[in-house]
């Protein structure tokens, strides 16, 4: 009978999990662990964005899937991908090379709040005049999908040969404007009147404020201390990275203010401190991203209903061909006109908006809400998504391509890991010499490293060597580089420039 299994289901929600049922749902957590790790080879074969992967791990588990697990909880979904975009940011902000973002800043900024601004007003006029949305579902939607998505592009750009210019303002983008639209959306998402428009930017700019300089003061008085304060143990160091992004996070949402902005920031000004054990935090807070990603595209996949998104697939594809063709190129547009960047980098800019899991999590805030219409707009929001992943992430390289804006240079740049070694003041820098770099075929002694650098051994084809000035490198090869704490960034940018200019770096014009 339909009520005893519910009157069951009630009563077992005050039951303790028994042994055997823990080691069930640890044995099931560990097998999609392993299916999505899985995943993200065949992406990285096919092509196809991992995202895309875990969020059909998800479907199949859950309704009108293999497994039909009934899973409707958008509060718990939602609190859980509040979590997983902090480690996300995180992660993000410790891998932003600040000489390489600093640049970027004012266009990233702009993006991030007038482009916002354009590309909310532009979907949402286009979701109420083409599909006849109510203008407040309308604008939700556009809010919820004008945010670039950290993960995604982290992702996908990391992997796509772009100059530094272009991947600086685009990474600065997704981690700044995820905070602003946060405010907007949960602004939206009432059934009570919005305040007037001036009220709402002031808030939003107070709150980015705030979290700013959270974050900035976090970041300094936590690298500060990592490096002052010995650990007893070298795996200690990774946590107390994370702990302290994510400490900026908490304080800056106590306070009214733009937590994710604040965790995004103590990241980069932790990333770019030259902190103790770096390499050791950086595969850390790599692995957590990873999980943070699986998980919650995995709950998101859950929380659908696949057979409700057939009604609103062509809606979710208008509305997402507004954004694509007319919003973000227009934002990218008005956003970027007190600069000079030539029209094709603006053009890439305006395709590599890519979105990911960050608008379906914000689409749980109207469902949460109670907001009229809001499983629509889940549903929305999902297709779209979905749909835009599968066409914009992998046509991102071949539309870099025929925009001649592939920077071949800086896909065979050299992978350089780098280990402390505290009691000598020096460095150890690991060198591994790609495909296609510039080194090949230079000496060792053509390589005119700083005085107090030297190469002090070569691995190759799984034979080391200690090589002498005339060695002549090769394709493949991995060196190991000792440098004194005072050369060690000159050692590293000398090797990256003969990587990039070879042997007559420096004479021609390549940086180093």
């Amino acid at each position: 009978m339909p009520g005893e299994r519910s009157g069951d289901k009630r009563e077992g929600k005050d039951r303790p999990l028994t042994v055997h049922q823990l080691n069930a749902l640890l044995l099931i957590c560990s097998l999609v662990l392993l299916i999505a790790v899985a995943a993200v080879r065949i992406s990285s074969r096919s092509g196809l964005p991992s995202l895309l992967l875990y969020l059909g791990i998800g479907v199949a588990i859950g309704q009108d899937g293999i497994f039909n697990v009934e899973f409707d909880n958008a509060g718990l979904t939602q609190v859980i991908g509040y979590a997983a975009l902090v480690v996300i940011l995180a992660e993000g902000g410790l891998g932003t090379q600040w000489k390489e973002v600093k640049p970027a800043l004012p266009a990233a900024a702009m993006l991030s709040t007038v482009g916002i601004a354009v590309s909310v007003g532009v979907t949402a006029a286009g979701a109420h005049y083409l599909v006849g949305l109510e203008w407040q579902q309308a604008v939700i939607i556009g809010a919820v999908v004008s945010s670039t998505d950290a993960a995604a592009v982290f992702s996908v750009l990391r992997r796509v040969p772009l100059p530094s210019r272009i991947t600086g303002v685009l990474e600065a983008e997704s981690g700044f404007n995820d905070a602003p639209v946060v405010i907007l959306v949960i602004a939206l998402s009432t059934t009570e009147p919005v305040d007037e428009w001036y009220i709402l930017v002031g808030t939003i700019l107070l709150e980015l404020a705030i979290g700013a300089a959270i974050g900035l003061a976090v970041g300094w008085l936590g690298a500060y201390g990592l490096r002052r304060v010995a650990l007893p143990a070298s795996g200690l160091y990774p946590i107390a990275v994370m702990a302290i992004a994510v400490t900026a996070y908490a304080v800056g949402a106590l306070v009214h203010g733009s937590g994710f902005l604040a965790v995004y920031l103590a990241a980069m000004v932790l990333g770019n401190s030259k902190l103790p054990h770096w390499p050791a935090t950086r595969g850390f807070a790599d692995g957590l991203g990873w999980i943070a990603q699986i998980g919650m595209f995995v709950l998101l996949g859950l929380l659908v209903t696949p057979h409700e998104l057939v009604r609103d697939f062509w809606p979710a594809v208008v509305i997402g061909l507004v954004l694509t063709m007319a919003a973000r190129p227009l934002s990218v547009v008005v956003s970027l006109l007190p600069f000079r960047i030539p029209w094709r980098e603006r053009a890439l800019m305006s395709w590599a908006g890519l979105r990911g899991a960050v608008p379906i999590i914000l689409a749980t805030i109207p469902l949460v809400s109670g907001i009229e219409g809001s499983e629509r707009i889940f549903n929305i929001v999902f297709v779209l998504v979905v749909v835009y992943t599968l066409i914009q992430g992998p046509t991102l390289p071949w539309v870099a391509k025929a925009l001649r804006l592939g920077n071949g240079a800086e896909a065979a740049d050299l992978g350089i890991e780098s280990a402390p070694l505290e009691r000598l003041r020096g460095h150890l820098l690991s060198v591994a010499i790609p495909e296609k770099s510039r080194m090949h075929g230079v000496e060792v002694g053509e390589l005119r490293l700083p005085a107090g650098a030297a190469v002090t051994l070569v691995v190759r084809e799984s034979e080391s060597f200690v090589p002498s000035p005339t060695t002549v490198l090769r394709r493949g090869d991995e060196l190991l580089v000792v440098a004194t704490d005072p050369v060690r960034d000159a050692a590293e940018a000398r090797l990256r420039a003969v990587g990039q200019g070879g042997k007559l770096a420096g004479w021609l014009g390549t940086g180093g």
